[in-house]
């Protein structure tokens, strides 16, 4: 098994949770889903960068390393193109858990629970 295939599984998870998510967000009022497109972006970009910084040192001190014949010999550095996959899906993950999950506050107002009008 590729590291490509065994990244889809996950990547297919983290799909279809993303998509009950917009289904949901797009249900609460607009002003509750303001900013939530640059804080999937920025968390993107932020664990993008991170992990192109330390999977490149990890690799280089010898802590991991990757089977040739089954990576796709896409790299970033020297770390394969397939390390990334999981900073995609974790962006994509987590926040979309925190909004699945996320309970109002007691005592919130239905504009702060997101309540429509």
């Amino acid at each position: 098994m590729t590291y490509w295939a065994l990244n889809l599984v996950f990547l297919a998870v983290v799909a279809v949770v993303f998509v009950v998510v917009v289904v949901v967000v797009r249900k609460r009022p607009a002003d509750a889903r303001r900013g939530l497109a640059g804080v999937f972006g920025l968390t993107l970009g932020l664990l993008l960068v991170l992990t192109a910084l330390f999977d490149n040192v990890m690799i280089a001190v010898g802590l991991v390393g990757y089977d040739e014949g089954r990576i796709s010999g896409a790299f970033v550095g020297i770390a394969p193109l397939e390390d990334f996959a999981y900073a995609l899906a974790a962006a994509f993950l987590l926040p979309s858990l925190w909004l699945l999950l996320e309970r109002p506050r007691p005592g919130a107002t239905r504009h702060e629970r997101g309540d429509p009008e």
